[in-house]
């Protein structure tokens, strides 16, 4: 099969093309029961429905953006990411289509395999998936429960996968407004209080992903990213801009349907 948008070959056992960092689905991904709507200047997915109101992430990766500002112990109801969603992002919609937009109050549960803190419960009109609902929404295989083991498991010293990677993979990827397969950000915790979970995108590796990072990422959390300076072994911040960061938006909220 070839790709449609690169014109390469792939390889038969691939979803997402793999050639020249293309990385657009060869495999659709499906759209959500719910269906989609269209809200402020974003098509949305519809997740859930209760009376009448409804659940709604945006369909695509809308930017990239920081989670917090710097790389520290942190939990949703602090970041900068919430601040970001609830003030500047928030106050960019009509004042109509903000009265329509609900406020809950979100759990924030702990990391289901590391046992990291979630923090308090929050209070947001417009938030980041947590893992719970990723695997509510788009499929739950039974993986968080019962993690599987990897056979190779020297290149990250722990006999577990750091991620959920399941037959559900094709319905949490998402693409950005290029059409490339990229990582979006949950609110829950990672490994530890510093990092925070993921649905993976492209990986430049034989994984077609959207599997769910339980693990998290490191500089992924942040525009700033440490490594190691030349033979000193002196740890070295570097700081990025917005545009380099891997932190992929989709926002949800709850909206008034009437």
């Amino acid at each position: 099969m070839k790709c449609l948008k690169c014109g390469q070959e792939v390889p038969s056992d691939r979803e997402i093309c793999p050639n020249n960092n293309c990385y657009i689905p060869i495999k659709p991904i499906p759209i959500p029961p719910g269906g989609k709507i269209r809200f402020g200047a974003y098509d949305w997915y519809v997740l859930d429905k209760q009376d009448d109101r409804a659940l709604i992430l945006t369909e695509k990766v809308i930017e990239r953006r920081a989670y917090h500002k710097q790389v520290c112990e942190i939990t949703w109801e602090m970041c900068d990411m919430r601040k970001y969603l609830n003030g500047e992002f928030y106050n960019s919609f009509s004042a109509v289509n903000r009265e329509r937009i609900i406020e809950v109050v979100n759990e924030n549960n702990e990391n289901p395999w590391f046992g990291t803190s979630g923090g308090n419960p929050t209070k947001d009109k417009i938030f980041l998936l947590s893992i719970d609902e990723v695997m509510k929404y788009f499929g739950d295989s039974g993986q968080c429960e019962n993690r599987p083991k990897s056979d190779d498991y020297s290149w990250c010293n722990d006999e577990y996968w750091p991620w959920l990677n399941d037959q559900y993979d094709i319905n949490r990827r998402a693409v950005d407004d290029t059409g490339m397969v990229v990582a979006w950000r949950l609110r829950s915790p990672g490994a530890t209080g510093r990092l925070a979970a993921i649905v993976m995108g492209n990986c430049d590796d034989e994984f077609d992903h959207g599997g769910i990072g339980m693990s998290g990422g490191g500089e992924e959390l942040s525009t700033e990213r440490l490594f190691l300076y030349d033979v000193s072994d002196k740890w070295v911040t570097e700081v990025l801009d917005d545009s380099h960061n891997t932190n992929g938006v989709r926002p949800a909220l709850w909206l008034r349907m009437s």
